[in-house]
């Protein structure tokens, strides 16, 4: 792999959870569970300890003290996280100078070109986060940001599993489509009616399986199942945004259909930022009249969302208040914009 792209993912072991057993070692073996007080707390980390009784992160905190009700319930330190997320992004940042974190505890790392083979490289980054924080890490290593993110989930807590070009085949196809990333539970179940149940079944099925589920983006589809991505490791965050667009075959003036296409492409864009474990600050709306004459709305919102009917509410008021000002207008493009993105895994935690 050393004369390869190369892209490590590294994914910290029940992060919050592992910070406070680590911080007070009373913690250390009991079923902990980080998160909100009161009838709307939401589970932000789960101890492996307590995901044995079904606890996940993400679950309203009613709902999993009826799975584990001797769980030890500690409140978030969001500051205290920050800090000890330095000190692993430092030793990331001592590695390669491409470093894309996705939140506080996960990131991808382009290491191709990088002093050392990149299994070795794994090794180093796992050695030096347990030595300098206390904790464990889970990492993959493959060719790509995708097949990367699937391998670091294959062994879990402090795995390391590398997937090489030659052995990709061969360790994909046996799993479960659901370990395909961004596919989503609803549409996870879609593909499974339809009696794809592995990635390899995934990756040959054929149009009259697939186009039902996910229409044009059906190739998309199977080259994901295949491993197939090329997506950059990126480290400029500071104008990151997600953003979704559709250029329509004919002119569009009718409004029914307009929100119909904003509301697709508002569901597209979430995906992309749920995918990244992002929320977003803002929502634009970009609009495209048939003269290509183009105009963007958009709306700051508190706290930031990662929820795909917010998104889509919001884009649909923002066309109305336009369509309203410019009656009759054909559009010939839309989009949907997600600015002003924060890790959403703050957004669980105050949920």
């Amino acid at each position: 792999m050393t004369n390869e792209r190369a892209v490590l993912h590294v994914d910290m072991d029940a992060f919050f959870a592992s910070v406070e057993q680590h911080d007070d070692p009373r913690l250390k073996g009991l079923p902990v569970i980080v998160g909100g007080a009161g009838p709307r707390g939401v589970v932000a980390a789960a101890s492996y300890e307590v995901r044995r009784f079904g606890v996940r992160s993400a679950m309203p905190m009613r709902q999993a003290l009826e799975h584990c009700p001797d769980a030890v319930c500690v409140r978030p330190r969001i500051s205290r996280y920050r800090e000890v997320s330095d000190v692993i992004f430092g030793i990331f940042n001592e590695i390669s100078p491409l470093v894309e974190g996705l939140s506080l505890d996960e990131a991808f790392l382009d290491v191709t070109g990088c002093p050392g083979a990149p299994p070795d490289l794994a090794r180093d980054i796992k050695r030096r986060i347990l030595d300098a924080t206390g904790l464990t890490a889970s990492v993959g290593v493959a060719g790509n940001k995708l097949v990367a993110k699937i391998a670091s989930d294959l062994v879990k807590p402090d795995g390391l599993t590398v997937i090489t070009r030659d052995s990709l085949h061969q360790r994909l196809d046996p799993l479960p489509v659901r370990r395909l990333p961004g596919l989503g539970s609803k549409t996870g179940a879609r593909v499974e009616a339809s009696g794809i149940r592995t990635l390899g079944e995934l990756r040959h099925a054929p149009d009259a399986k697939l186009w039902p589920i996910f229409g044009r983006y059906s190739q998309r589809v199977r080259d994901r199942a295949a491993g197939i991505d090329d997506r950059p490791v990126s480290n400029d965050r500071a104008d990151l945004s997600i953003s979704a667009e559709d250029t329509f075959e004919q002119d569009i003036a009718e409004a029914r259909a307009l929100r119909h296409n904003l509301v697709r492409l508002a569901d597209l864009a979430t995906s992309r930022m749920r995918n990244r474990e992002l929320a977003a600050g803002c929502i634009a709306v970009k609009i495209r009249q048939h003269d290509f004459t183009t105009h963007t709305r958009q709306r700051a919102i508190q706290p930031p969302t990662d929820e795909r009917l917010t998104v889509g509410r919001i884009a649909v008021e923002l066309l109305d208040r336009w369509l309203a000002e410019h009656p009759r207008a054909r559009l010939r493009l839309l989009g949907v914009g997600l600015r002003q993105l924060s890790p959403a895994t703050q957004l669980k935690l105050f949920a």
